[in-house]
């Protein structure tokens, strides 16, 4: 084990040392192992007697259990720990702006008086609309905060939420730090071919009898994402249908995230699953604006449903954040308001469409097989043909983890192009499901997915 201050590099032979670019990386995994060596009460003989004053305390149990103390993958595949030229397709983040009169109303906003102070913690009027603004609609510090405050109000110690995997990485701490206990239930890759592909795969499937198994007397919600992060599955209605029927025999709340509900693809249907026949009364409807308007900093996103389900959610978050980001729900509201107007969505989808053709025809071209993405923004790419050399160098941080993590840093230092491990969405018991795929989000410009989808045919060297 390394002492405190000993060089992480001198350990590694010259030949075998990581590039300059991976050194921060080494260092911050060297500086997690001397926290940890602190922590155990072994002291560094130059910094003893700072040592010896440092107090620790414990740590709540809650952090352990929901992954928080855990390196997560978005530290890992942190553009500083990459190549400086590698192209970002890991993170779902946009390379491009929100449209103007959503900015607009932002601007307006911080030059008005009140645009700069605290919003009702409802959200601003300008936001809810459409349904009864008191009752059956709370705006959030983004989407994940109102399903945070949404687990907050309704979860007991104990109570279980059926999460479909591969799942959101957000949902798993929120639930555990409120208590809740993570179920998990898989989706299934399918090996049929999509339409239109050589070797493009329809999109995953539910095994019904295995969510009815995962059911307990002690299960109190269900969370649906459709479109889904990350498979770009979009539920069918007689899925969502069948859904309906579990949620209605077992009495229980379902969190229905659709942040995603403007990027459907190939003229397919999204189903807002509170309108299937006695659904309004049971579900928690999540929208975001980041999504919708390509403006993932603002951080506004709502809940939508019955005053049963919102008053107490509305409690929470009031407890939690108190309110959201004035000028951000100022353009949200804009954008909401005049989107009709300009056709914004109708444009959105089709140039979204346009960007997903690019990596589409560069893994057919791989002749590598991937889920065809029905909506959202990110595409499967299987990776399990992947090779690399055997004493290809890895830092500490990839070591352990699910073959995917692997793959997915060789590609993003050889071929310079970067994506995410997809077992990181998956309990332990399920890794194996998650390590053939690679994740990919296509919400960038067509030049950087052009250059992308160009570098990514230098795999073709390293397929088996």
């Amino acid at each position: 084990m390394l002492r405190y201050g000993q060089s992480a590099l001198r350990t590694i032979p010259r030949s075998a040392r990581p590039p300059p670019h991976l050194r921060p990386l080494v260092q911050f995994s060297r500086s997690l192992v001397c926290s940890s060596v602190s922590q155990q009460g072994f002291q560094d003989s130059q910094t003893s007697a700072q040592t010896a004053k440092a107090k620790t305390f414990p740590i709540a149990s809650r952090l352990r259990e929901g992954r928080a103390l855990a390196l997560d993958v978005w530290s890992v595949f942190n553009a500083a720990n990459l190549p400086p030229d590698c192209i970002n397709l890991g993170q779902g983040y946009m390379n491009f702006a929100p449209p103007p009169w959503a900015r607009e109303a932002a601007e307006e906003a911080l030059r008005s008086v009140e645009g700069n102070h605290y919003s009702p913690p409802k959200g601003r009027p300008a936001v809810r609309t459409g349904l009864d603004p008191e009752t059956e609609i709370v705006v959030t510090s983004g989407a994940n905060e109102g399903q945070y405050a949404a687990w907050t109000a309704f979860l007991e110690p104990g109570d279980e939420v059926i999460m479909f995997e591969p799942f959101f990485d957000q949902y798993w701490p929120s639930i555990v730090f409120n208590g809740g206990k993570p179920v998990y239930v898989p989706l299934h890759p399918s090996t049929e071919r999509a339409p239109g592909t050589l070797v493009g795969k329809k999109t995953w499937s539910v095994d019904w009898d295995e969510l009815r198994r995962a059911i307990t007397s002690r299960t109190k919600m269900i969370v649906l994402n459709t479109p889904h992060n990350p498979v770009g599955k979009v539920f069918r209605r007689d899925e969502l249908e069948r859904l309906a029927r579990v949620a209605e025999e077992h009495d229980l709340i379902v969190m229905s995230d659709e942040v995603y509900e403007s990027l459907v693809f190939d003229g397919q249907e999204h189903v807002r699953f509170a309108t299937l026949p006695g659904m309004w009364k049971r579900t928690i409807t999540v929208g975001s604006a980041g999504k919708l308007f390509a403006a993932t900093g603002w951080r506004v996103g709502w809940l939508i449903g019955p005053p049963a389900l919102i008053g107490p959610t509305t409690a929470a978050t009031t407890r939690i954040v108190f309110c959201t980001n004035s000028p951000m729900q100022e353009a949200a509201a804009a954008g909401l308001e005049h989107a009709h107007e300009h056709r914004f969505f109708e444009t959105q989808r089709t140039e979204y469409e346009a960007r997903r053709a690019v990596l589409v025809d560069a893994f057919e071209k791989l002749g590598l097989e991937y889920a065809w993405p029905e909506g959202s923004y990110f595409i499967l790419l299987n990776i399990s043909r992947v090779r690399w050399p055997e004493d290809y160098y890895f830092p500490e941080t990839i070591e352990g983890r699910g073959r995917d993590f692997k793959a997915a840093w060789f590609m993003a230092n050889e071929i310079g192009v970067s994506s995410i491990p997809v077992s990181e969405f998956y309990c332990k018991e399920h890794v194996s499901i998650g390590e053939n795929y690679a994740r990919f989000a296509f919400c960038k410009d067509l030049l950087t997915l052009r250059r992308a989808a160009d570098r990514l045919q230098r795999l073709r060297a390293f397929l088996v």
